[in-house]
């Protein structure tokens, strides 16, 4: 029997692969992983926690080093199979580029570790359900980055539906953007490899896979789409500054179809200049009222108080078409959205607490950004089959 002042810590170590770039750096290591350990772990109770313990990996050494350095001597390799060969580490994380991740995410499940990736987990549907059928052959627990569903705006948005707000879900418009810097005179905001379709960039194969599992876990499941892309920018400069042509597309134009009969229509784009409440906006109209959730806040329109406007070109409009939007409160704490899903999945690991967002989720946004493809291409509506 345990005496009142002992105190289980579960260790977990985790090969993080891919950590020097952008999205693993900040959101994975910084302010997931390492603010996890400054919290004293992922509490269970008084008596138990959970401590990640992280083992930096990637292909440049002197990017590690520094990344290591700069938090107290974190641990680093280059060489990801001794990573993989070591026991001391039961979990693998990837955010490498996307080419990258499904060879080395299925070298992970076949040492028989756990794993948890950014989307999309691989370039084409086939391989990315090919990687889910691994690991449920070798029996690792999965997941997959789905960090918008923990956003404060989109968990309001959810309160809603919930609660029965909008009456009957009517229509979905988002609107996703902001202008990203070609390099020439400002320095870009996002890396080169993202406007080069032969290094697995593209903004639809970028977010349609986030579109995917905002609109299934909030609208139902998307049952057909049609979609239409484009490459706005056709010239940018890379991060030592020379100039290439742009392969990808850097803007999208797509609409879903659920089971419930709610149209989604998502505009994504690298190419625009930002005229509304946030990067991503959501606005939901339902019979019974309206609500615009962006990635903080989210204000509401009901029925009762929705203005009667008239259509006069002639004359500036009597109505204030925002002061009749109301804020949904904060009564709530809210912690960082990569942090949050970290936490469910090292509590999955150690507890085996139910933990839905796996590889068969994340083959599933990387199904849709393959459908969105077909439909540009095809200039088609296309249905989204069962995976």
């Amino acid at each position: 029997m345990k005496t009142p002042t002992e105190h289980t810590v579960h260790r977990v170590g985790i090969i993080m692969n891919g950590v020097t770039g952008r999205m693993g750096a900040n959101q994975h290591l910084i302010r997931s992983i390492l603010a996890i350990r400054e919290q004293g772990g992922v509490v269970l109770s008084p008596e138990e926690t959970i401590m990640p313990d992280p083992l930096l990996v990637g292909r440049n050494p002197a990017k590690l080093e520094a990344l290591s350095s700069a938090y107290g001597g974190l641990p680093f390799t280059t060489v990801l199979e001794a990573a993989l060969a070591d026991e001391r580490y039961s979990v693998y994380f990837d955010a490498q580029v996307t080419y990258r991740r499904a060879p080395s995410v299925s070298q992970a499940i076949e040492a028989r570790k756990h794993v948890y990736c950014e989307k999309p987990t691989a370039a084409t549907s086939r391989e990315a359900m090919a990687l889910h059928k691994l690991a449920v052959s070798k029996g690792v627990k999965h997941g997959v980055v789905q960090d918008k569903l923990w956003l404060p705006g989109i968990l309001k948005l959810k309160y809603l539906i919930d609660t029965g707000f909008f009456g009957d879900i009517l229509s979905v418009r988002g609107e996703f953007g902001y202008w990203v810097f070609t390099g020439e005179h400002e320095p870009a905001q996002r890396p080169s490899w993202n406007y080069r379709k032969e290094d697995g960039g593209g903004i639809i194969v970028d977010m349609l896979c986030h579109w995917r599992y905002l609109v299934d876990n909030l609208f139902g499941n998307i049952e057909s789409l049609t979609c239409l892309g484009a490459t706005h920018v056709a010239k940018r400069w890379d991060e030592v500054g020379q100039p290439y042509t742009c392969t990808a597309d850097d803007a999208a134009y797509a609409t879903f179809v659920t089971d419930e009969g709610i149209i989604c229509h998502f505009n994504s784009s690298w190419c625009v200049r930002v005229r509304r409440d946030d990067l991503l906006t959501l606005q939901v109209d339902g019979t019974e009222g309206s609500a615009v959730a962006g990635l903080r806040d989210c204000v509401i329109q009901h029925q009762s108080t929705t203005p009667k406007p008239v259509w006069n070109p002639d004359i500036d409009s009597p109505i204030d078409f925002w002061a009749g939007w109301m804020r949904v409160p904060s009564n709530r704490t809210y912690d960082n959205a990569f942090k949050v899903q970290w936490a469910l999945f090292l509590r999955h690991v150690v507890l085996d607490e139910p933990f839905p967002w796996d590889l068969k989720e994340g083959a599933k946004g990387v199904q849709l950004a393959e459908l969105g493809r077909r439909s540009w291409s095809n200039r088609a509506w296309v249905d989204v089959p069962a995976l």
